[in-house]
């Protein structure tokens, strides 16, 4: 990701993306600012991104109008190409030794109000570089956190999934909120914030919330979790597989990983408005799990997350409850194991681990181990369930539509939709074989006109 002064930034990046079989981007016409992006090439593995700007006044002008000091620093081009490559920084607010001293420091207070993604950008660029916001800055970042409803989704989006790509992006929630910015981004949440639960639950709904998103990193062996005990996280089902699984791209760059951090702190936004108290005194929040999902949806749609991103967080809302009731009067059979799959498809796996997640958020230092290592078998069971269904080929169906039309003289329609789908339940969980055995269950189940009626 290289930056680059010009006397004209649009007409360079055209040029130079020509040149190396590249593609131009505009990025802002009236200020002279475009981009060229080159895949793989000779040039090395991976992206290879420049933007080039044009220069107005001196390189320590230009260097002015930055937002942080550590991108604040230059290398005149002259020099790199020179035969002695004797390369001297221009660096004149000292970004090489806030580098050093572990600090990300703003050049000014006017940084934010120029481009308030920067807001968001502080806080990823801390999370890649393990970096601290200086204190001074962070000032600014609360003085103008509001700002950040003015900057357009996708720019959003493409920020806050990097942040919470990261190893321990799910701590990065919580000091979005210190900062007052994760409220600005997601005003749904405010309700949250003080909310008190039933007994059970060691925080209120939003700091409930914004722990389950640190349990997450823990659950990934990406953070701590203070209340771990000896045992805590050894008993949770861990492989390459698994981490490979977290780790891939689901688009525009978003990882299954960022996604379930982003799900974990929407999985009970909509519970304040959803408590009720029965007549015993028992608080609930019948349905949260369902209006919760509704509500990450538009939070998705708000912020210009892709229809997959915005599915795969919908679905681990909406089911983040399920895993708890799969195994309940004993092992999940392989029945429940089927239904937990139909509903979840990609998401199984991230449903799984937001769940334990919200187990660990819920007790908080009076978690019961032994009932903790019992929900983790039943959890691994479902887990190698889901690889093994996603690593086979789909099983031969035993009858097809146009079959049970035929034998039980029905038309297409609702109702031959659920015959079919109670075979294929029944076949996955290894009650029916062959063909026959599929109609003769049909028949038991289903009241039908047969030909010999």
């Amino acid at each position: 990701d290289v930056d680059i002064a010009v006397a004209d930034g649009l007409a360079s990046a055209a040029r130079l993306a020509d040149r190396i079989g590249g593609r131009y981007v505009p990025l802002d016409t009236a200020g002279g600012v475009g981009r060229a992006i080159v895949e793989a090439t000779k040039f090395g593995k991976g992206r290879w991104q420049l933007d080039f700007s044009t220069a107005r006044g001196s390189i320590e002008q230009d260097l002015a109008r930055r937002d942080f000091t550590m991108n604040a620093i230059a290398v005149d081009i002259e020099q790199l190409v020179a035969p002695d490559r004797r390369v001297e920084l221009i660096d004149p607010f000292d970004g090489r030794g806030d580098l050093g001293r572990g600090l990300l420091r703003a050049i000014s207070d006017r940084v934010f109000e120029s481009d308030p993604i920067r807001l968001l950008r502080a806080v990823r660029l801390a999370a890649e570089l393990d970096l601290e916001i200086e204190g001074t800055t962070v000032r600014f970042l609360q003085g103008d956190a509001a700002r950040i409803t003015d900057v357009a989704g996708e720019r959003v989006h493409e920020e806050l999934l990097r942040m919470l790509a990261v190893a321990g992006g799910g701590r990065r929630l919580i000091q979005l909120d210190k900062l007052g910015l994760l409220t600005a981004l997601i005003p749904e949440l405010e309700a949250a914030r003080g909310f008190e639960q039933p007994k059970e639950h060691h925080w209120d709904v939003l700091g409930h919330c914004l722990k389950t998103a640190e349990a997450c990193d823990f659950l990934l062996q990406q953070g701590n979790w203070e209340y771990a005990t000896d045992g805590v996280l050894e008993a949770v089902p861990w492989s390459p597989r698994l981490e490979d699984h977290f780790r891939r791209e689901i688009s525009s760059g978003g990882s299954a990983s960022a996604l379930l951090r982003l799900a974990a702190v929407l999985h009970d936004v909509a519970k304040p408005q959803l408590r009720t108290v029965d007549a015993d005194g028992r608080t609930r929040f019948l349905g949260h799990p369902s209006e919760g999902a509704a509500t990450a949806v538009a939070i998705g749609d708000r912020l210009r997350f892709s229809a997959r991103e915005t599915r795969l967080i919908e679905t681990m809302v909406r089911e983040h409850m399920r895993p708890t009731q799969l195994a309940q009067g004993g092992p999940p059979s392989r029945r429940a194991i089927y239904r937990y799959l139909r509903d979840t498809g990609d998401a199984a796996v991230e449903t799984l681990f937001l769940n334990l997640a919200d187990h660990l958020a819920t007790c908080g230092p009076t978690l019961n181990l032994d009932a903790w290592r019992q929900h983790l078998t039943d959890v691994e069971v479902v887990i190698a369930g889901y690889f093994e269904e996603t690593s086979q080929p789909r099983p031969v169906k035993l009858i097809d539509g146009h079959d049970l039309m035929r034998v039980f003289e029905i038309t297409p329609g609702p109702r031959l939709g659920k015959m079919l789908e109670a075979v294929r339940e029944a076949q996955a969980a290894g009650e029916v074989t062959t063909p026959q055995e599929a109609l003769d269950l049909v028949r038991q189940n289903t009241p039908v006109k047969t030909p010999d009626a």
